[in-house]
């Protein structure tokens, strides 16, 4: 699976970040920049996590491939 963002929709909360730090960082703004978007088995739940709690639906998991 991979890590998706929709920029134009995300207003910067850093939810995100703080669900799964292991896969998103922030930046100077506080938007939320994705380490590497392969989210491995063992994060897979805390990335589930984090797009189902995003306020604006910003985040997503998109099988890969």
């Amino acid at each position: 699976m991979e890590l998706k963002i929709d920029r134009i929709a995300c207003d910067g909360a850093g939810l995100c970040a703080e669900l799964v730090p292991e896969l998103i960082s922030l930046d100077e703004w506080g938007y939320p920049i994705v380490e590497g978007s392969l989210v491995t088995p063992a994060l897979a739940g805390h990335a589930r996590e984090a797009a189902t709690l995003c306020p604006k639906l910003a985040l997503r998991l998109v099988s890969s491939g």
